[in-house]
């Protein structure tokens, strides 16, 4: 199945989107109460291909955006911490009139949609952590996104970008297409992508990793209704690293995926999307 296949039948407009200077990239569709998905680091939008028809048939306005440095998204010449990726979000929810939204965010995106949960309350109606980085520091896993990652965007040939986007994945020969494939080696071999890729890694950097970290403290202030999604097959971090973000944060919802790796929603598509429609609908204001 491709992307175009996936999203076929439904209304929707890719846009750019003025945030606050910085233009956006976003696919946009259905009406409703906004849920804004966040992809992950060196990602793009097309990783929520497989979820965004079923949201947007459950009465919902989908936005799913490239984030600051990634995709087709402006790449401003600077480190890319937390604080610059909430900033970005905030700004493309004021250029679109969005008070409140519900989050689903993937790795660096429910780092990010965290962050902003705890720091602007006001702004969000739920909140998903799906396969959520920012609690864990590892080196090894560190100089793994560093080196796949520049590999994939450097080098010319389509193979590093393939084996980069395998890697998220815990049965890529049935994931991870090779449009999919292709659409990823575009976004990579942008000059702006590649000219920028430091500041897109930069949270790779222990000493910047350390000092952009959720710690228990802060996640206990999250009082938005929160679900931990976490595949049981996840490369960049094992169930016990999602069991204590669920513990930290009150009364939040752990779901575990069999047979999955580090794109819950795409890998388990067939489970993710009732599960989050089903939360969704729980929490409409």
């Amino acid at each position: 199945m491709t992307i175009w296949t996936e999203l076929l039948g439904l209304e929707f407009a890719v846009q750019y989107i003025d945030a606050a200077g910085v233009r956006t990239r976003a696919l946009i569709a259905g009406t409703g109460e906004d849920i804004i998905f966040l992809h992950g680091t060196s990602g793009h939008l097309e990783a929520f291909s497989r979820n965004i028809i079923p949201h947007v048939e459950a009465g919902f306005k989908c936005h799913a955006i490239d984030s600051l440095g990634h995709g087709y998204t402006d790449k401003p010449d600077y480190p890319y911490e937390i604080s610059r990726y909430v900033e970005h979000v905030i700004n493309y929810m004021d250029a679109q009139g969005i008070e409140k939204a519900h989050f689903g965010g993937e790795s660096l995106g429910g780092w990010t949609a965290a962050i902003l949960a705890i720091e602007h309350p006001e702004r969000v109606r739920t909140l998903q952590l799906i396969a959520s980085g920012g609690t864990k520091a590892n080196p090894e896993i560190m100089a793994r996104l560093i080196k796949t990652t520049t590999q994939a965007s450097m080098e010319t040939d389509v193979d590093f970008t393939r084996k980069r986007l395998h890697l998220l994945m815990h049965n890529p020969q049935k994931d991870a297409s090779e449009e999919l494939v292709e659409v990823r080696y575009a976004v990579y071999h942008q000059p702006s992508f590649q000219q920028n890729l430091h500041n897109l890694l930069s949270l790779q950097n222990m000493d910047i990793r350390q000092r952009n970290m959720m710690r228990p403290e802060q996640l206990n202030m999250i009082k938005a209704p929160t679900l931990v999604i976490w595949g049981r097959n996840n490369p960049f971090g094992e169930v016990p690293e999602a069991t204590k973000m669920h513990e930290d944060i009150p009364g939040s919802r752990l779901e575990l995926f069999d047979d999955c790796g580090h794109w819950p929603q795409h890998e388990r598509a067939d489970i993710y999307n009732p599960l989050s429609i089903s939360f969704l609908k729980e929490n409409i204001n």
